[in-house]
Parts: C-alpha cells; structure tokens; sequence
C-alpha cells in the first residue's frame, strides 16, 4: 500500500510540474527568439551570404559609428563601442532577421540635447584635463558620454516597462504617413547637422525651436568662412559614392561580390590626408585619437536621469517606431512574423545592458536593413560576424581611422540617409490615395522639422486619431468588428446540379489603419472556417458514394476510392458599399487581402466600389489588371461567375 501511495503522490507531481516545464520552454523560445533559429540555422546555404553581408555591414556599422557619435556630441570612439553590444543583444532578443541594430541618427540627435545641455562645450576648460584610467579621454569626454548612456539606459528602462505593460499592440496609431513623415523630417535634420563638416565651418552647437532655420541662417551669415578645399572633398565624395552605389544596384544580379564603396573611400581618404597633411596643411578637421580595446563595465551615473527624462522618452518612442517600421517590412517580405512587445523587449534591453558598457542609445537604421537586402543576408548571424569585425577595428585598426577626414565621414552619412530623404516621392501616392494623409504626412514633416521628431511623432499620432474621431461618425454603422455573412446556391441550367459555394460578405464599416489589420484577420478566418467545412463535406459524400458502389461489388473501399478528390475553385464577393471612407492602410490591406485569397485559389470580387476607391486601388497596386474585379452591383459579380463556370464547362466539353 505505500509502494502504491508513493507511486500515486510520485504521477500526481509529474502531472504538476510536466506542464510547467513545458511552459518555461515556450516562454523561453518565445522570449529569445535565437533558441528557434538557430538550431536550424543551414550552414550550407546562409553562411557564405551571411558571411558577405556581415562585412559589409560592419563597414557601415563602423562609418556611422563615428559619425554618430560625433552627432551625438560625444568622442567617436564610443561609437564603435554602440555598434557591437546593441547587435548582440537584439540578435539574441529581437524577431526581425534583417534589422541590424546599432547607433542611430536620430536618438543621437535626441541624446546631444541632453548632452550640450547638461555638460556644454563650455565647462570644457572648468574640467581636469588630466587623462582617466578608463579609456585614456579627458574627464570632459567621460562625462559627456555618462550623460549619453543615461538618456540610453532610461530610454531602455521605458521600452522593457512598455513590453511589461504589453503596449506593443498599440502600435496600429502609428500609421505608415506619420512614420514616413516622421524619420523624413529626422533625415533632414541629420543633414542640416552634417553641413559644418561639409562645408568646414566652425559652428557653434545649436538646438531648439526652429534651429533647423537657425543653423541655416547662421551658415548663410559666415558663408565666407567656407572652406574651399573641405567642399570639394566633400563633393568628390558624394558624386563618387552616389555613382558607385546606382552602379552596384544596376548590376548586382551579374556580380556576386559588391564593391565595398564606404570602405575603399575610407581608406583612401584617410592615406591622402595622412600623405599631405591636409590638417595642418589646409586646416582640415580630422577624427582624432582613437583608443584601443573595450573599457571595464560601469553603470550610468544615476544622479542625472532626472534631468534626462524628455531625451529618454524621446530615444525610446523614435527608436521603437522606426526600428519596428523596419522589422515588419522585413517581415512582410521574407514571409514570417514579428511580435510587437517582443521587439520593445529587446530593443529596451539593447539600449538598458550597452548603457554599462559607455555606448549611445541604438535603434535600428534603414540604410543597413537596406544593405542586409541587397547582400542576400538570410538571419541575424550576419550582425553577429559584423561584431567579430568591429571587434578587430576596435582592438586594432582604430587609431588608424585618425587622419580621416570630418568631411569624407559627414559625406558617407548624408548619402546612407537617402533611404529616408526619397520617402518625399510618397507624397504622390498619398495624394491619390486620401488627401487627408498627404496632410498629415506634411504636418507631421514640418512639426519635425520645426521642433523635433518626437514632437513630430506625437503631433502625427495626436492627429491622426482626431482625424479618424471626426471621420466616423459619417459611416453607415459604428460597429468595426460585425461583418454580414449570405450563402448562395447556384444552380446550372444545363444538369440542375448545384454550382460552387459563392460567399458575399458585406463590409459595413470604412476601411482605415484602426480595423484594416482585424478585417484581414476576420476575412482570412472566414475562409478558412468554409475550407475546412466545404473539404469536410466533400469527403463524407465521397466515402459514402465509395461505400455504396463497393458494397455492390465487394464490399470494402479500395485504395483508389478512399482518395479524395480535387477541390473546385472557391467563390467570395465583398460587398464594398459600406465603405464610406478609407485611408492608405485600409486600401493596401483590401489589395492585400485579393493577394492572400487569390494564392488561396479563391476568385475574389469587389462589388458597389466608389470611384475613388477603384482609383486608389490602381495607385497602390492593381490587382488584376486582365480580368474585371470590381462590378456595379451584387448581382453582377455573380452573373459574371456564373457565365465563367459555364464557359468553362462549354470550353471542357469542346475539348472531349
């Protein structure tokens, strides 16, 4: 009898804690997403493309390294330092395979207020300028980077306590104008801030309302402190760089191998100027002294994130919504998924652990998602074997980068911001899409512009929101979630049998980006819900006829019986005249959703379409441009399926 109790009280325990230890592995695979892909990383097909895009992102990682660094108002060499630990940690974190995170343009923007605020270029001489032991840089440089990586560590902490709070599912405010309009303007802003060391002017740092105008104006006023040879260098580099890179993107299907642009001018820039002394000769800046090897771990100084916490919501909000733009595009285009909460997890956590470790706050940036696109990248190893590389220049070619020019760096930078700054050719599209969205896209820009782009952002969001309120109350129903279902019966008029299953669904609702993403998912529901019924019946008839005529013979179904067989072409209608108003989203999420059911093998019809829903439709990507897909009404959709099937069945018996 004990042997039995124990025995039971042993299977009771089991039974408890087997389902807890399973859970702890979903969560885990859930939570680090490098436990999913990794095992089933293929070493035969992605190393080699890997391999090749993480050299070439590790250029790019090193040049915006030190440029934004500088941005940011800190020495270049804590650049480096943001350009490995960030990659680490979000390709352990992070869901997206091809978003590499590191220092960004716009949080550094955001971090060098904080930075000239609190430590000014000013208290410079009130400074010891006796070298710490830590990375051999003045007591002046190691406060202003500990300013730096408290904005990061806070921003982090904000990001980690928004997944906490599961507010990733909240990103459906942040529409696709607003974002483009946001890092547009912010773009523009790195540019304007990149025109001192193009043009070899010293400028004083300034920021604020309208000091985009400022800085402009002020160039204007000392436009005769130009210095001649730092324009041209700097001009020789972006017609080099622009010209080189349409020629890599012109003829990369025929050469395995792009030129690495960024790096040989790197090179030569830095031997030239070394050769001929261009600092001392014509008075060109340089990037200075940079130290070797990675400083022992120290946390942020606590004292100031107080002082911080507008700079830390900025870093935080810009980050996230640019990163995550990123990453649902890659997603969208290699076909896999990315959860919101997860991708505020680890870029908090990005920001949160680097912060120890002297580095800026990180976000992903588009010019290297885009060079991962182009260099066939396949997972996040590719940011892994550029750390390896980063760590190289870090330990050892770093002090060689001193004599590189500011004006070749700041050329780099502005010619890897053409991703965004060719975001102005949207404005087209929007305008025949919704007018209300290219103004949006032209408000949030110039709030960006004027202030900053987390005050852009937040305008974008505030007004979209007021928009969609003022917008609603003009639809047919307020209900966003109900969809009216009819079920048809056709009949031929040849054998009387019944036709296909035709669907119609009533949208009663506009379409905009607040339900565009729970129409797709309810439209997709639908269809599978019918798939599986229509397959369900067709197989309980098909085993009953089977049962039937081999009783007559033998009595058992045979193999050839028992195989289902091919399923007919399924039938939906959507009926559009409920669609009062819509907006970019909803309208690419309707062509979307024609893609979806049309690779489904389910023929899709739009019936009652407004003109300018048709119109906009061509805009963002016509459908079908061979076959009518939009009709009058209900009823001529579904003539028009019916005078098909009976072509067909005319074609089929030609045919025999």
């Amino acid at each position: 009898m004990t042997g039995a109790k124990r025995k039971k009280k042993s299977m009771l325990w089991s039974k408890m804690h087997t389902p807890h230890c399973e859970d702890f592995k979903q969560w885990c695979r859930r939570r680090l997403p490098i436990l999913e892909w990794a095992p089933q990383y293929n070493l035969r097909e992605n190393l080699v493309p890997d391999t090749m895009s993480g050299i070439m992102l590790a250029v790019q990682q090193v040049t915006q390294g030190l440029a934004f660094a500088i941005l940011s108002s800190v020495h270049p060499v804590f650049g480096l330092y943001g350009s490995l630990f960030p990659a680490i940690i979000y390709a352990i974190f992070g869901m997206g395979r091809h978003v590499a995170t590191g220092t960004f343009a716009l949080t550094s923007l955001i971090s060098a207020n904080a930075v000239e605020r609190l430590v000014p270029l000013s208290s410079q001489n009130l400074t010891t300028q006796s070298n710490t032991s830590i990375v051999g840089l003045s007591d002046f440089e190691m406060q202003r980077i500990g300013v730096a990586a408290a904005v990061s560590f806070l921003g982090g902490v904000i990001q980690v306590a928004m997944f906490v709070l599961q507010l990733g599912s909240a990103t459906f405010l942040l529409t696709e104008p607003v974002i483009s309009a946001m890092t547009t303007g912010a773009a523009t802003h790195v540019v304007t801030s990149q025109v001192k060391y193009l043009l070899g002017i010293k400028m004083p740092y300034i920021s604020g309302p309208l000091g985009f105008f400022y800085i402009y104006a002020y160039v204007f006023e000392n436009i005769k402190s130009v210095r001649l040879e730092a324009l041209l260098l700097s001009l020789l580099s972006i017609v080099v760089l622009i010209l080189v890179k349409e020629l890599n993107e012109q003829f990369k299907r025929k050469i395995k191998v792009v030129l690495p642009v960024d790096l040989v001018l790197i090179i030569a820039a830095s031997f030239a100027c070394y050769c001929t002394n261009m600092e001392i000769t014509y008075g060109l800046e340089v990037v200075g002294h940079i130290p070797k090897g990675i400083p022992p771990p120290r946390a942020p100084p606590m004292n100031v994130l107080s002082a911080v916490i507008t700079e830390a919501f900025g870093v935080a909000l810009v980050g996230y919504v640019a990163s995550l733009a990123l990453a649902q595009g890659s997603a969208k285009k290699y076909k896999y998924s990315v959860d919101d909460n997860q991708e505020f997890l680890a870029h908090g956590l990005s920001n949160v652990i680097p912060s120890f470790f002297f580095c800026i706050p990180s976000a992903a940036a588009m010019g290297r998602t885009a060079g991962l696109y182009s260099t066939g990248a396949k997972t996040q190893v590719a940011c892994l074997i550029s750390c390896v590389l980063i760590l190289i220049v870090i330990y050892a070619i770093g002090p060689l980068l001193y004599w590189l020019p500011m004006c070749v760096l700041a050329s780099i930078i502005v010619v890897g911001l053409k991703g965004m700054l060719i975001q102005f050719r949207d404005l087209k599209k929007y305008w025949n899409v919704d007018k209300i969205d290219w103004g949006i896209w032209v408000s949030t820009y110039v709030f960006t512009i004027c202030f900053a782009a987390n005050v852009g952002l937040l305008f974008g969001v505030v007004c979209t929101i007021a928009i969609v309120i003022g917008r609603f109350p003009r639809a047919k129903t307020l209900s966003i979630k109900n969809m009216k279902e009819m079920e048809f019966k056709v009949k031929t008029e040849t054998d009387g049998e019944t036709l296909q299953q035709v669907k119609i669904i009533s949208i009663n609702n506009p379409l905009v980006f607040l339900n565009a993403k729970k129409f797709h998912a309810d439209l997709m529901n639908i269809i599978q819900k019918e798939n599986a019924n229509n397959q369900l019946l067709d197989d309980i008839s098909k085993c009953e006829q089977n049962t039937l005529l081999n009783s007559l013979s033998n009595g058992n179904c045979n193999e050839e019986a028992s195989q289902p067989c091919p399923s007919e072409k399924c039938f939906l209608i959507l009926d559009c005249s409920g669609v009062t108003f819509f907006d970019y989203s909803g309208v690419s999420m309707l062509v979307e959703v024609y893609m979806d059911c049309k690779n489904r093998s389910v023929e899709i019809s739009l019936a009652h379409c407004t003109a300018s829903l048709i119109k906009a439709m061509k805009y963002c990507g016509n459908p079908d441009s061979e076959n009518p897909v939009s009709f009058e009404s209900v009823s001529a959709a579904l003539s028009n399926i019916y005078s098909n099937k009976n072509l067909s069945k005319l074609s089929d018996h030609s045919e025999v």
